[in-house]
C-alpha cells in the first residue's frame, strides 16, 4: 500500500513539474510570436504611409486623416483582440499536445504507439497560422465596420474625455463581439482555427495515420474553442486588455499641473473626467498603443493577461483533460 502510494504521489509530482515547465514554454512562444503579429497587424493597417503623406501637406488633409482615424482605432482594436487571443490559443493547444506527450513518456514504454509523435506535433501547431494570417484579415474587416459605424460621423474637432472613449469602444465591442448595431456576428473561434472543411480532411483520400491523429487533435480543439468555459475566459482576457489600454490612454488625460491647486493631486478618476482631448490629438496616441500592446519585450499588457487566475485554471484544466490515461480508451 505504501508503495502504491509512494507510486501515485510520484506520478503527481512528475506530472505537476511537467505540467508548470509547458506553462514557461506557453510563456515563451506567445512572446516569440508577438513580432509577427504585429508586424501583420501594421501590414494590413498601415497608417505609418498616411502620417508621412501628411507632412507633405496635401490638398486632401482632411480625407487623409479620416482615414487615420479608422484605421488607428481599427489597428489597435485588432491588436488587444488578437493578442489575448494568441495567448489563450497557445493555452489550449500547447496543453493539449502537453497532456499527450506526458501520457507519450509514462506509457508508451509499455509499448503502445505514440499519441503525439513529432509530425503530429509540428502539422498541429502549424494551424496556429489561421490567426496570424485568414483569421486576421476577417477580425480586420469585421473591427473596421464596427469603428466605422461608431466612429465614422465623429469630427476631429470634437473634444472626447476618457469615460466618452470607454463608451466609444463598448459600442465596437458590441458589434464584433455580439454582432449589435446590424453587424454580422461570428463566432469568436472563427477567427482563431479555419473551418473543419478547410482541414485536412478535405484531402480525405490520402489520409496517413499521422493526419488522422491531427484531425483528431484539431477537433479536440474546437471543441474547447467553443465551449462556454473558453468564451468566459476569453472575455475574461478581453475586459482585461481594454482595461489595460485605457488605462495606457489615461496617462495623456491628465490635467495640467496646478490646474487644480497643489492640494488635490492630477491623478484622482474624478480629475480624469474633466480632461477632453480633441479627436485630432487621441489619434496618434491611438495608432501608438500596438507597440506597447504587441510587445515582446513583457510589457504589462501581456503579463496582466499571463497572470489571470481563470487563463491558468483553464489551462489546468485542458492539461488535466488530455494528460489522463482515460484520454487513451477514446
Amino acid at each position: 500500500m505504501q508503495e502504491h502510494e509512494a507510486s501515485v504521489y510520484i506520478n503527481q509530482a512528475r506530472r505537476q513539474f511537467h505540467f508548470e515547465s509547458n506553462q514557461r514554454t506557453c510563456n515563451m512562444t506567445v512572446l516569440s510570436m508577438l513580432p509577427t503579429l504585429r508586424e501583420a497587424i501594421i501590414h494590413h493597417l498601415n497608417s505609418e504611409n498616411l502620417t508621412t503623406l501628411l507632412k507633405t501637406k496635401p490638398a486632401n488633409r482632411l480625407e487623409i486623416w479620416e482615414d487615420l482615424k479608422i484605421i488607428s482605432f481599427t489597428r489597435t482594436i485588432v491588436a488587444v483582440y488578437s493578442t489575448c487571443m494568441l495567448v489563450l490559443l497557445l493555452r489550449v493547444q500547447l496543453n493539449i499536445i502537453g497532456g499527450y506527450l506526458y501520457l507519450d513518456n509514462s506509457v508508451t514504454k509499455n509499448g503502445m504507439l505514440p499519441l503525439a509523435p513529432p509530425d503530429v506535433q509540428q502539422q498541429y501547431l502549424s494551424s496556429m497560422q489561421h490567426l496570424l494570417g485568414d483569421g486576421l484579415s476577417e477580425m480586420i474587416t469585421a473591427v473596421k465596420k464596427a469603428v466605422q459605424n461608431t466612429l465614422g460621423r465623429l469630427s476631429l474637432k470634437q473634444s472626447l474625455s476618457l469615460q466618452d472613449l470607454e463608451q466609444h469602444l463598448n459600442q465596437i465591442r458590441a458589434q464584433v463581439e455580439k454582432g449589435v448595431g446590424g453587424s454580422v456576428h461570428r463566432p469568436l473561434s472563427w477567427y482563431m482555427m479555419a473551418d473543419e472543411e478547410n482541414t485536412l480532411a478535405a484531402q480525405a483520400c490520402g489520409l496517413t495515420a499521422n493526419d488522422v491523429t491531427t484531425i483528431k487533435l484539431l477537433n479536440e480543439t474546437r471543441d474547447m474553442l467553443e465551449s462556454p468555459d473558453f468564451g468566459t475566459v476569453l472575455n475574461t482576457c478581453f475586459n482585461s486588455g481594454f482595461n489595460r489600454f485605457l488605462d495606457n490612454m489615461a496617462e495623456f488625460f491628465r490635467p495640467p499641473p496646478g490646474a487644480q491647486g497643489d492640494s488635490a493631486p492630477g491623478t484622482t478618476p474624478d480629475s480624469l473626467s474633466h480632461v477632453s482631448l480633441p479627436v485630432a490629438k487621441i489619434i496618434p496616441i491611438v495608432n501608438g498603443q500596438i507597440h506597447s500592446i504587441c510587445s515582446e519585450i513583457p510589457s504589462h499588457f501581456v503579463q496582466d493577461l499571463l497572470m489571470i487566475d481563470q487563463v491558468k485554471e483553464f489551462a489546468a484544466n485542458v492539461y488535466e483533460t488530455f494528460s489522463s490515461p482515460h484520454e487513451l480508451q477514446k
